[in-house]
């Protein structure tokens, strides 16, 4: 369907969840950063019904591009929803659609939030460092909140529960999407590896975001305005999402600042503890980022497989792949620094 069929059928919709006599459009376009979703901005005049006035939307759909862990639109809306009820920072989850006939795929509908989530500006000068300390508290405050949910949760009975640790669940979903590319990759198996033996014990299950980062959260003025992208959602470790955040992978180039190029950890640490209650074991942060390293590497070569195989054809994934050598010697470095660290200790 073209995008001013897209427009048009999702101007009716709108009509029809609001019950207006009638809905004009004012804007409409593709945002950026969907090569797992399509994201549409969408900006309503509403005369009547429920929301009389502007209304401005984003709409989310699948992409061409999909990862295998990735949930349904229908499964996310009901994550985003348990969130909003837990008083997590995200966009106000309004309708969700399953009729194939509006717009040709499942898609959900949130109000649009203010600001930018581009990671580069946000750790290029565009926070004061007082603005830096404040968003990484606020980080902080809102996984607190977010780990709060907990199984089991009877309208996310879609996700399943883990019966190991869930580090060894990682372990073994990431061994299998390996083994499913052809070309050998011995850093990342010795990387699974080492993550296998050193896997923290079981402990408590919490509702974990799963791609909780510099990049995918929208900040205003300095301040959070809004999660987003919450279709890697699962139930894990507490930790896994504080140590996917830390990951050098997601701090644009400001290795300096631990926590998404943006903050310190030890402004997270103490601000998610006194919101939480549970402490911040740095060491199980750092396994969890070396995990983060190793998720982030099998991604990217599951992407590059997509364009190599021809069934998508794609700039961005080609050199998505290309990514992978970096990855791997930051994760020898890394798990390198965590047992001269234990060695010391020891």
């Amino acid at each position: 369907m073209s995008d001013e069929g897209v427009c048009e059928a999702l101007r009716h919709y709108v009509q029809r969840q609001t019950g207006a006599s009638q809905v004009s459009v004012r804007a409409f376009s593709t945002l950026s950063g969907g090569a797992i979703q399509n994201n549409y901005a969408l900006a309503l005049e509403c005369a009547g019904g429920e929301s009389p006035g502007l209304l401005d939307l984003v709409v989310r759909s699948d992409a061409a591009s999909q990862v295998d862990a990735s949930l349904s639109r229908e499964q996310e809306f009901c994550v985003l929803q348990c969130a909003w009820q837990a008083g997590v920072t995200v966009p106000e989850p309004l309708w969700l659609c399953t009729d194939l006939s509006v717009i040709g795929v499942p898609f959900c509908v949130m109000r649009r939030v203010e600001g930018t989530a581009s990671g580069r500006q946000l750790v290029r000068g565009m926070l004061s460092d007082e603005q830096a300390r404040v968003l990484t508290r606020q980080l902080a405050h809102e996984l607190a909140r977010l780990h709060t949910v907990r199984p089991p949760n009877e309208r996310l009975t879609f996700l399943p529960v883990p019966v190991t640790a869930p580090a060894l669940q990682r372990v073994s979903d990431y061994r299998t999407a390996l083994d499913r590319i052809a070309e050998p990759h011995p850093v990342i198996e010795w990387a699974l590896n080492w993550l296998e033996d050193n896997a923290p014990a079981p402990g408590e299950l919490v509702l974990c975001h799963g791609d909780f980062r510099t990049g995918n959260y929208m900040v205003d003025n300095g301040r959070l305005s809004g999660v987003l992208d919450w279709e890697f959602a699962s139930w894990s470790d507490p930790m896994e999402d504080i140590g996917w955040l830390c990951a050098k992978s997601w701090r644009f180039g400001r290795t300096d600042r631990e926590v998404g190029g943006v903050g310190h950890k030890d402004d997270l640490f103490p601000a998610y503890t006194h919101a939480s209650g549970r402490e911040v074991s740095a060491r199980q942060v750092l396994y969890w980022e070396a995990m983060g390293l190793t998720r982030w590497a099998v991604i990217a070569l599951q992407q590059a497989q997509r364009h190599i195989s021809g069934e998508e054809s794609s700039l961005e994934l080609a050199l998505t792949g290309r990514m992978v050598p970096e990855m791997e010697y930051d994760l020898l470095r890394h798990i390198g620094a965590i047992e001269d660290s234990d060695n010391v200790q020891s």
